[in-house]
């Protein structure tokens, strides 16, 4: 990491958050605020939860929640793939060992 940190700023929820980033990680922080304004915006408009830091809360494990499916899931494939892989390996070593 370079240490090239440059001031960034980003408004979620009509709000401004001056973040410091490098400059490489600049795109995907201006994606992640915009993801991020607009679960909050959503959970604001449906008027089931009421107040910043709540909608904040709520968007945040709604957020975490999909991330730990996504990576139960890739899990599940990676293990899969391992699999598929061991048994593809243990078909071309007969294959070979029968040459």
């Amino acid at each position: 990491m370079s240490r090239n940190l440059q001031p960034l700023s980003l408004t979620i929820l009509g709000k401004e958050y001056k973040i410091a980033c490098e400059p490489e990680e600049r795109d995907n922080l201006i994606r992640s605020a915009q993801e991020i304004d607009e679960q909050m915006r959503k959970i604001r408009d449906s008027g089931k939860v009421i107040g910043a830091d709540r909608i904040a809360v709520v968007t945040a494990l709604n957020l975490a929640h999909e991330l730990r499916s996504m990576k139960n899931q890739n899990a599940s494939l990676t293990k899969s793939l391992n699999e598929c892989m061991g048994k593809m390996l243990h078909k071309i070593e007969k294959v070979l060992e029968t040459k």
